[in-house]
């Protein structure tokens, strides 16, 4: 990679702007939990999708139903921690 310097006096290789701010840290911290039933659901559509010649067990559509209101209740909780300014309690 080129480190020569830009006309604006930067560089290719200007870190301190690519990193996230505290805001962008606060809402990833915020959205945790909505990111963590998400790819619990992915796994669970992927089970679906992978169980090959045999059929999908009751176990398998009940994590994936399990999964799917997981990701609801999360993605409502954020919600209303966003509306109303606080965290919603779990």
């Amino acid at each position: 990679m080129n480190d020569e310097a830009y006309e604006d006096g930067g560089s290719d290789n200007d870190w301190d702007e690519l990193e996230p701010t505290a805001a962008d840290l606060a809402a990833i911290e915020d959205e945790h939990e909505v990111i963590e039933a998400e790819v619990t659901l992915t796994d669970a559509e992927i089970r679906l999708i992978t169980v090959g010649r045999r059929r999908a067990t009751e176990l398998d559509w009940q994590r994936y139903h399990v999964a799917e209101r997981a990701v609801l209740a999360a993605w409502l909780r954020l919600a209303v921690a966003r509306r109303f300014g606080t965290r919603a309690v779990a």
